[in-house]
């Protein structure tokens, strides 16, 4: 459905429902002083419904597909008039705003494209939404051209969406051997079935030897940067017009855990080669100084273990395996076993011990059924929820609901991360911590790490300002792209890039969807493609904008249904209207108002119904009762009319009893069209009987 088309419809059936207010009522364009005192006109209840619908829009619009702009018109599909001369072409299906999510970039030359990253976007906050993904319109246009999918790292924000989009083009995915793992992870974990005959096909690339492999004319090599996950990557890829990289996310680390430092030395030479573009990522462009290194928190989990009294709960982000092996390092420290506790968690982990990314002392390890038989001296509970996601483990100890931990007042709980940016977790987790002091938890959070008199608890995956500046430095491109953030975020970006001197016409702040065009000396947006984000549900199943937006409605003024039975030789009522309320008013607190709603229905019926079709009837209906709880109430809820029509021609008789010309000796009886009438009156009391039985809020 069109939102422009519904507000038309709109326009229609308050223009359509006049004549029934007009003969009862004031006359057309005058207001209607109700019983609640309110004075208020049809074209007012009108507009505040329009209002309504609009602001269901808007919130659903945020996440349109590439079919609709704004909601309104279709938009336009320019890639087929974009020039094709020979120029390189890279186009941000996801990433370049929304705070850098569903990450998922187009490289092109003539006949080639390769996609860089395929994520998805978990800070979605919609009814029953899960995640969005970048819509794939334009690469269905190009997917002839596309040989590969290239991922920098295994977070889900750059490789989440790969079972929704990867069997639909069935290229190889290329990445380092532990975002690979995390891929066949994702997967194997998928809930919904593949379609028939894709297989998936994988390349594991070196990223510490400089390997460079041929997809279609690019060359492309993997090259090692810090971040919060292994097997993190930048992507240099050399194009007929020029070399170009793709930072990835990361950090300049001098001392990371695993000793996996950014290739510093390979981007310095590969900036004395040269290179034509840098797009480089921009999650925390705003933050000061130099994030600080991963080794400076261990002594933290150290000191906690030391005065903790109880039972120690850390939770943080499944893949951050570097922190996981700090905590095994502290807690084999004390003497303490380990359990884990978070599907997501326990699987990453598998994979990183089984392909070495982990050192676990034998015997580290414990069921997390065993925990509550434990001596709580010598239990370190290991656990997702640390952004208090619902059903998550930390969040079902909150709250209680936890198969087999039950929170006691001496135990001590870590928040080892920082709320995700652009998501609004900050008060989930608020919410999540007030239930731990209520029961007397100690709670360590990294934002208030100083006031509880411990050392750092987090550490950011992302650069700050003057490393950016050093990657820009580093590198030294002729031109740069900021990518993976915000339109803000990318400006203070750029502002950096120029002041370690690139010139501000080298710069492109673009936006999902732009195409850039890249000579040897020029770069401009020359064009848009097609975008826009796909909605998922708790399944895996795509979930179109309009369910969306009903649900929005649904949310924010319930639903009203009017159930009228009429008969259809005299136009007349033959029960009194059935109203069913759904989050819009409790009827039995208002029977002053649902009585007044079923006179003005009675009148509704006797001044219309006979006079129009059944059609136009429902339509004048549904616009008088929007405006009949407008006056009342002042909402809008979405109005369901249903008009059964009892009564009409007789029924021809059953002749199925006969057959072949004989007769069965039974006499069949024509009835009447009263008796028919009866007849129907008689099955549908006993319909409406069963229907009222069902739920007490049906008045």
């Amino acid at each position: 459905m069109n939102p422009k088309n519904n507000q038309k419809q709109v326009k229609t059936g308050s223009a359509a429902a006049s004549p029934v207010r007009r003969q009862a009522g004031p006359p057309r364009g005058r207001s209607l002083v109700t019983s609640t005192g309110r004075n208020v006109s049809r074209g007012a209840a009108i507009r505040a419904q329009k209002r309504t619908v609009q602001d269901a829009n808007r919130v659903a619009s945020q996440y349109l597909d590439a079919s609709t702009s704004g909601g309104e018109q279709p938009q336009p599909r320019r890639a087929n008039i974009i020039n094709d001369n020979p120029r390189l072409k890279i186009t941000g299906l996801g990433g370049m705003d929304e705070g850098g999510a569903k990450n998922m970039m187009v490289i092109e030359y003539a006949n080639d494209a390769i996609v860089i990253d395929c994520g998805n976007d978990l800070g979605i906050d919609l009814p029953g939404i899960n995640y969005g993904i970048a819509d794939t319109a334009y690469l269905d246009q190009i997917k002839n051209k596309i040989k590969a999918f290239v991922i920098t790292h295994g977070h889900l924000d750059h490789m989440g969406a790969l079972p929704h989009i990867l069997s639909k083009y069935n290229v190889p995915v290329y990445g380092s051997r532990f975002t690979i793992g995390r891929v066949e992870e994702i997967f194997q974990n998928f809930g919904l079935p593949m379609p028939d005959g894709f297989e998936l096909k994988t390349v594991i690339m070196n990223e510490s030897t400089h390997e460079r492999l041929k997809i279609g004319i690019f060359f492309v090599e993997l090259l090692r940067v810090t971040h919060s996950i292994p097997g993190s990557t930048s992507i240099v890829i050399d194009t007929p017009v020029g070399r170009v990289i793709n930072t990835g996310d990361f950090r300049l680390d001098p001392n990371p855990l695993d000793h996996e430092r950014t290739d510093i030395e390979r981007l310095e030479a590969l900036g004395k080669e040269g290179v034509l573009l840098l797009m480089s990522e921009s999650t925390t462009t705003e933050r000061l100084g130099r994030t600080p290194s991963e080794s400076t928190i261990e002594k933290s989990f150290i000191d906690i273990m030391d005065g903790a009294p109880g039972r120690i709960f850390v939770a943080m982000f499944s893949t951050n395996v570097n922190r996981v092996q700090m905590i095994v390092n502290s807690a084999v420290h004390h003497n303490r076993k380990i359990a884990l506790d978070g599907r997501s968690l326990v699987s990453t982990l598998e994979m990183a011990v089984r392909n070495g990314y982990m050192k676990i002392p034998k015997g580290t390890f414990v069921p997390i059924a065993n925990v509550a038989s434990m001596n709580p001296q010598d239990v370190v509970v290991v656990c997702t929820g640390s952004q208090a996601e619902p059903n998550s483990a930390l969040q079902r100890m909150s709250t209680g609901d936890h198969k087999y931990v039950k929170l006691e007042s001496q135990d001590t709980v870590i928040l080892s991360s920082n709320p995700i940016p652009y998501t609004g977790n900050d008060a989930l987790i608020r919410a999540m911590v007030d239930e731990f002091m209520r029961k007397g938890v100690h709670v360590y959070r990294h934002e208030s790490h100083a006031l509880d008199n411990c050392g750092p608890l987090h550490v950011s995956g992302h650069a700050s300002i003057d490393e950016y500046a050093d990657m820009i430095n580093m590198v030294r491109p002729k031109f740069f792209m900021p990518i993976y953030g915000d339109f803000t975020a990318k400006k203070y970006h750029i502002d950096i890039a120029i002041e370690q001197g690139i010139p501000r016409k080298n710069t492109v702040n673009a936006s999902n969807g732009d195409v850039i065009a890249i000579s040897k000396d020029k770069i401009e947006v020359v064009g848009e493609v097609p975008h826009g984000t796909v909605l998922v549900d708790q399944t895996g199943a795509i979930v179109s904008t309009v369910v969306v937006k009903d649900r929005v409605l649904l949310a924010e003024e319930g639903l009203v249904a009017v159930v009228l039975t009429i008969d259809k030789k005299n136009g007349s009522l033959l029960t009194s209207p059935d109203i069913i309320s759904r989050g819009f008013i409790y009827m039995k607190d208002n029977e002053e108002l649902m009585n007044a709603f079923r006179t003005e229905l009675r009148r509704a019926v006797a001044q219309r119904f006979k006079r129009i079709d059944l059609d136009r009837f429902k339509a004048e209906l549904k616009d008088y009762v929007t405006h009949f709880l407008y006056e009342q109430t002042q909402h809008s809820p979405i109005v369901i009319p249903v008009v059964n029509i009892i009564g009409g021609r007789a029924e021809k008789p059953n002749n199925s009893m006969h057959s072949g010309g004989q007769s069965s000796g039974l006499a069949t009886v024509e009835k009447t069209p009263e008796q028919v009438a009866l007849e129907q009156q008689r099955r549908f009391a006993q319909m409406r009987q069963r229907l009222l039985n069902q739920d007490a809020r049906v008045d």
